[in-house]
């Protein structure tokens, strides 16, 4: 169809009949569900058909780390395309191999090799896999608090409640609590306690599921769709030690936080930790071709110097996604994107929402780092009661879908969990769209307050 021709309206109208004739969303009820039909985007904001423009703060789904449209990107997919559009995982060809070179450049200790994936929940399942065939073992430690994507072994490794609809008992899947002061299930009131108990009731599970039995430890370094939860100081060196103890593979899902999205190239480096495989997806082409994979440490990669990986993927570092990724990541280098991010939370949206925190009673914690940050919305300012319950839906969920229409409403486009609004902008955001969005933010929490008992 062309929008010249027959209208914007009528585009508009012709996209969402397709949608809804023959598109199955992800996560939804389908005939419950209006997507709105989106017309383009660039840099912070996208528009739909009608005119509308939204200032994204969710970032997609916390992947447009440089924004969208950035044409230093999208020119060398255009010329990639133009000279080798795809050639088989076996070959080594320039964008792949420039693509690992640059990654392992980036990730922290001796994470030097680097098998690609198309996205993270692959990452997830490959590392695993990776664990358990180095180690001999079956079992895999993660958090109740995590997500780690939706195939099989990936959702079953998760913690919240998108597991419930797939729970299958994965084989070997073992949850345990992980730190999070703000609702303690260690009745901690310190970092510092929090820290110990969590460490201690890690260690516990270790002892009592048997330390020659587990592969692995997964963690999230900063929970992402759980809520921003930064771990307290000392945790993740803790964890790392245990692993060591042990025997452990220790993995860290950096899908969501690495490429700059916390102010550092990789989240762990803010607590100078290194795992033994590292995840990554998102960032690394910004979301504009899908690129994950797993950056593996000598040990891992030894286990498979004459043994054959018993794995693979038939578009394993395809060569449009790796260029998109090379461009990506030296655009960042160019352009100061990775220290851009840290600046902004720490001048402008650290400072920001915890002003927010200090008008609104409905904002029980402000919590985060880089652009990457969470508000905790209650009923109940004393208790700490959630604005809406736990996997809350339908009327239940009424409060937290009033504040997100508050937020569109006034063009900016929220990334809302639970009881909880994830703000995270591209890396790139400029303080006056910083500015804008706080501003949006500040009359939408009227609502969550309107709410409170």
């Amino acid at each position: 169809m062309n929008a010249a021709a027959d209208g914007p309206a009528a585009v508009k109208d012709a996209v969402k009949d397709a949608d809804r004739k023959h598109v199955f969303h992800s996560w939804s009820a389908q005939e419950l569900i209006d997507p709105l039909a989106v017309a383009g985007a660039e840099g912070s904001y996208f528009w739909d058909y009608e005119g509308n423009r939204f200032l994204d703060f969710s970032s997609a789904l916390v992947y447009t780390n440089i924004g969208y449209q950035h044409p230093k990107v999208a020119a060398a997919i255009a010329e990639q395309a133009g000279k080798l559009c795809t050639v088989a995982p076996g070959f080594a060809v320039d964008s792949r191999s420039e693509a690992a070179r640059l990654i392992a450049e980036r990730t922290p200790g001796d994470l030097d090799k680097i098998f690609f994936t198309n996205a993270g929940a692959e990452a997830v399942e490959n590392a695993v896999r990776m664990a358990r065939v180095h180690t001999g073992r079956p079992k895999v430690l993660a958090a109740y608090r995590s997500y780690h994507g939706a195939t099989s072994a990936a959702i079953n490794l998760t913690g919240d409640a998108r597991r419930f609809g797939n729970d299958s008992a994965t084989a070997g899947v073992v949850h345990f609590w992980g730190p999070f002061r703000y609702r303690s299930p260690f009745h901690a009131t310190t970092d510092a306690e929090e820290s110990a108990r969590a460490l201690r009731h890690l260690e516990d599970t270790i002892v009592f599921e048997g330390p020659r039995s587990i592969a692995a430890v997964i963690l999230e370094t900063v929970g992402g769709a759980p809520g921003v939860l930064v771990p307290p100081p000392g945790y993740l060196a803790g964890v790392r030690e245990l692993c060591d103890r042990h025997g452990i593979v220790f993995i860290l899902d950096e899908v969501m936080v690495g490429f700059g999205r916390t102010g550092k190239w990789f989240a762990c480096e803010h607590w100078d930790v290194t795992p033994d495989l590292l995840c990554f997806a998102k960032g690394v082409t910004s979301g504009y071709v899908p690129l994950g994979g797993v950056a593996i440490s000598a040990a891992i990669a030894e286990t498979f110097a004459r043994r054959p990986y018993p794995g693979g993927l038939t578009y394993s570092g395809h060569v449009l996604a790796c260029a998109a990724a090379v461009a990506t990541i030296n655009t960042m280098e160019e352009e100061g994107i990775v220290e851009q991010s840290a600046r902004t939370g720490a001048e402008l949206l650290g400072p920001g929402l915890r002003a927010l925190a200090e008008r609104h009673p409905s904002v029980g914690e402000v919590r985060g780092l880089g652009t990457f940050w969470a508000l905790e919305l209650v009923r109940d300012a004393e208790t700490g009661e959630p604005l809406v319950p736990y996997n809350a839906s339908g009327a239940d969920n009424a409060p937290m879908t009033a504040f997100g229409a508050a937020c569109k409403k006034g063009g900016l486009w929220p990334l809302i969990a639970g009881n909880r609004i994830h703000v995270a902008p591209p890396c790139n955001i400029s303080g006056q769209d910083v500015a804008k969005g706080l501003a949006i933010l500040d009359e939408a929490l009227s609502v969550a307050d309107a709410h409170m008992v």
